[in-house]
């Protein structure tokens, strides 16, 4: 077993209390979700529509509006090329990432280069940074919050990858700043659904392994329990590892077999056909995970001289874990990589922890077995765990929950380049966070008076196969022979996996340093501007709102006296009843012009005034009625 953390060390570690509410956001690929503490216990909330997770999709309609969750998935098949998904894929990552490339040939939407380098999407002509799409995602999160509490929520608890790097995790830190939301710390998920598990077991004592495949990522983490201390013992993964890609490889397979059954018909060029096949796809996944086979039907695919075609498949969940199977096998080697990091055998673990959608699989939880030695445990929700998890930090980070300390690590080495473009290891990988060392090098040639440092993550020997995070100059070095100047390099890692980097010369004093948000991010300017976009964006949906609640009110006030005039027509003044009436006539074409895409809110003035007048003429319309309804009765 491992040795015990002491409690010193777990006091010092006890981050300061924060004032207001903090909630934990699951920032997820496929769909996201959101918790906040409840006394002890941590609960999800449902968003507008009433569901307990949200689809992490936005679109951009043709008029400018924005949709974000289950509105924009709804009309994805109608506007493709507009309804971003799956962009967490993106996040922190370089347009020419082999991951990248690949990504451009499966999705509807434009993946384009930006100035710096980064991959962004478009969407109706404008450009987007994965970290601001997320933003909008966090935001539809923050909203929901807001309106189960009934008050403004700032702080939150965002969860990410464990595989995540670390241009990766400070783009989900700016996606969070873009929003307004201060963003307090940022959470492995395996962690967090750890977290979640171990809330009512902090009494006793453990080794967990959280196995967590979800929409777009992959990661395994194996955990100490005890005494209420998660301590993270390894972390591996795979970035682009998920459900996304079990879709894409059912979506393949019809594509191809509707090819050959149609004269070579290929549909993969038509972006509507494929949105559907897509969304068939996943829906068919889904199915055979509780079902035997499934059959995807799909009527006026598409069409050719003689005539409509339509999409008629079966497939037997059988069918489906052959095609899949390679995807599956990529989880054995991470798992055993842990294991080794952690320096265990399965036999040592206590617990399974089965964490996304795609762990319901029943090959999946198959092959966790052969791997683990033993059943997984089902004792958290798969798809709510991490943004439970997440809310329990926040929890811890509020002063809510005393009794739990997380000591995560970090996912990859880190280290500078030496002479040879060799990788020098300051920090290797599954160190515990937060963490700083300090090593002294030279310079590689006499009378040298500034050294470049570069900073890379990864585990190859050589920096060409690892990340380049970050570079700065050491510059006034006196000159001396090569080898005599002592530079300290020092490493600082925060409890998020934000990474400061420092070199200072010995003999000068002389000193530089980068935070690494890195060669891969946003400039401060750039997230300035996002949350200018997002405010701007709030004030027009606002003022869309209100438009709307307006014409739904004249809508139902108009029916209303419809239906009071119909009754009680013979008995009406005829002279008032074709005044009320014109009015009815004139506020349903500003009805419709309200709910219109182009409205204004000069729009929702102009018929609240009108539904003003109505309701004035209605009133001596109506008065003369029951006055006469008086008269009748005296006598």
């Amino acid at each position: 077993m491992y040795k015990s953390t002491s409690r010193q060390v777990i006091r010092r570690l006890q981050s300061t209390k924060v004032q207001g509410q903090v909630i934990g956001i699951d920032l997820g690929t496929t769909n996201s979700a959101v918790a906040v503490m409840e006394g002890k216990i941590p609960k999800i909330i449902e968003n507008a529509e009433g569901a307990r997770t949200t689809p992490s999709v936005v679109a951009f309609t043709k008029d400018g509006e924005r949709l974000v969750g289950i509105p924009a998935k709804r009309q994805a098949v109608v506007n493709p090329e507009n309804t971003l998904f799956a962009t967490k894929r993106l996040i922190g990552r370089r347009f020419d990432d082999i991951e990248v490339q690949r990504d451009i040939k499966e999705v509807p939407y434009k993946i384009v280069k930006h100035s710096n380098g980064d991959a962004w999407v478009e969407a109706n002509g404008e450009k987007y940074s994965p970290a601001q799409v997320g933003g909008f995602v966090l935001n539809k999160m923050k909203e929901t919050a807001e309106a189960y509490l009934s008050k403004p929520v700032k702080n939150a608890v965002v969860t990410v990858p464990a595989y995540f790097n670390d241009s990766q995790r400070q783009a989900t830190k700016d996606a969070g700043q873009i929003v307004g939301l201060n963003v307090l710390r940022v959470v492995n998920e395996p962690t967090a659904a750890a977290l979640a598990y171990g809330l009512e077991k902090t009494d006793e004592s453990g080794v967990v392994a959280v196995f967590d495949l979800g929409g777009g990522t992959f990661d395994i983490s194996v955990l100490e329990i005890a005494n209420g201390v998660f301590e993270v013992k390894s972390t591996n993964g795979d970035t682009h590892l998920g459900g996304e890609d079990f879709d894409i490889a059912l979506l393949r397979t019809i594509v191809e077999r509707f090819k050959k059954d149609n004269n070579g018909i290929d549909l993969s060029n038509d972006r509507m056909a494929v949105q559907r096949i897509r969304e068939a796809a996943e829906k068919a996944k889904i199915e055979l995970s509780s079902t035997l086979s499934t059959e995807i039907n799909l009527p006026f695919i598409t069409a050719d001289a003689t005539g409509p075609k339509h999409v008629n498949m079966k497939f037997t969940r059988s069918d489906f874990e052959k095609l899949v199977e390679p995807l599956i096998k990529k989880c054995i080697e991470p798992c055993q990589k842990a294991m080794k990091d952690a320096g265990i055998t399965n036999s040592q673990i206590n617990e399974v922890i089965l964490v996304g959608g795609m762990s319901r699989m029943p090959k999946v939880v198959e092959t966790v077995k052969k791997i683990f030695g033993k059943e997984p445990s089902k004792a958290v929700n798969p798809d709510e765990a991490v943004a439970m998890g997440a809310a329990i930090q926040g929890g811890v980070l509020a002063g809510e929950v005393t009794d739990v300390l997380l000591l995560d690590v970090t996912p990859l080495s880190l280290g500078i380049e030496t002479l040879g473009g060799v990788f020098t290891r300051l920090i290797p990988r599954n160190t515990t966070l937060p963490c700083n060392k300090s090593q002294v090098f030279s310079t590689a040639a006499s009378g040298q008076t500034s050294v470049e440092i570069r900073v890379f993550q990864g585990e190859r020997e050589l920096v060409k196969d690892n990340k380049l995070i970050g570079n700065f100059t050491l510059t006034g070095i006196p000159p001396a022979p090569k080898g005599v100047p002592k530079i300290e390099v020092t490493f600082d890692i925060d409890a998020d996996g934000i990474i400061n980097v420092s070199a200072k010369d010995q003999a000068s004093d002389k000193d530089a340093s980068i935070t690494v948000a890195g060669t891969s991010g946003l400039t401060d300017a750039e997230i300035d501007q996002m949350v200018n976009d997002a405010e701007k964006f709030k004030d027009q949906d606002a003022k869309r709102k209100a438009v709307i609640e307006i014409a739904n009110k004249a809508e139902s006030t108009i029916s209303g006296y419809e239906s009071s005039i119909a009754e009680h027509r013979e008995k009406l003044d005829a002279t008032l009843l074709k005044e009320v009436e014109t009015e009815i006539t004139a506020i349903r074409e500003l009805t419709a012009k309200a709910l219109s895409e182009d409205s204004t809110e000069a729009d929702g003035e102009a018929l609240e005034a009108k539904l003003k007048e109505l309701e004035t003429k209605s009133m001596s319309l109506f008065e003369q009625l029951y006055k006469n309804a008086g008269g009748s009765e005296k006598k």
